[in-house]
């Protein structure tokens, strides 16, 4: 669903770009909203979310389409944790829905899915082992990755129950925002991958920016 913000970006307190292949970390505070931006357009931002407070706690992809009843998400889309608390809602979406059952890319699906050769090329799991490496203070590890979200990624689900990856949906400008239900660990990877259309075989920056 296209719902707009009311937002303007003058009145944010804090934007940051992140680079293709770069990943972002931080806190956002209960009751704060934020956007991530498609600034050239195509360009998935593959998203984990975290209870700040409990990293045990954190994105439930099951529970999520479970509760809503649908695979994909946009705006008026609750986000559930595995302890089924709503951990942030999409307030507005401009581009209409984003996938949360592709997974993210790692050195070992790019091999699989594509080609031996492709196992050294860099991927959104790499982006988040290095986040949780270098970042310490947010008391994650390895095995805190597991269910993200694929914003503005177009996983269409076929009539045999299958998944394909297709031309992005997306476009220059279009973004989406959430509002936090309660102190939220964003760990975003801004996709490197190549392989497939999910970033129009050209990554591009994305930007994240937050009200209070």
């Amino acid at each position: 669903m296209i719902k707009e913000s009311v937002l303007k970006t003058d009145d944010s307190v804090y934007r940051q770009q992140v680079a293709a292949g770069d990943y972002f970390i931080k806190v956002v505070k209960k009751d704060q909203t934020f956007r991530i931006l498609d600034i050239e357009g195509n360009q998935a931002a593959d998203t984990l979310f975290y209870n700040a407070n409990d990293p045990a706690e954190r994105y439930s992809a099951m529970d999520t389409i479970r509760e809503q009843g649908n695979v994909y998400l946009t705006a008026g889309t609750k986000l559930l944790s595995n302890e089924n608390n709503v951990m942030l809602e999409i307030v507005a979406d401009t581009c209409g829905r984003h996938d949360t059952l592709g997974g993210a890319c790692a050195t070992e699906s790019n091999t699989v899915r594509y080609a031996l050769e492709k196992k050294c090329m860099h991927a959104c799991r790499d982006s988040w082992m290095l986040a949780v490496a270098e970042n310490e203070e947010y008391g994650l590890s390895k095995r805190d990755i597991s269910h993200n979200i694929n914003f503005f990624m177009n996983v269409p689900v076929t009539s045999e129950g299958g998944l394909s990856f297709e031309d992005g949906i997306s476009g220059s400008g279009k973004y989406v925002e959430m509002k936090a239900n309660m102190d939220t660990i964003i760990l975003l990877s801004n996709c490197p991958q190549l392989n497939n259309p999910c970033n129009g075989y050209n990554p591009t920056p994305v930007e994240v920016i937050i009200w209070d």
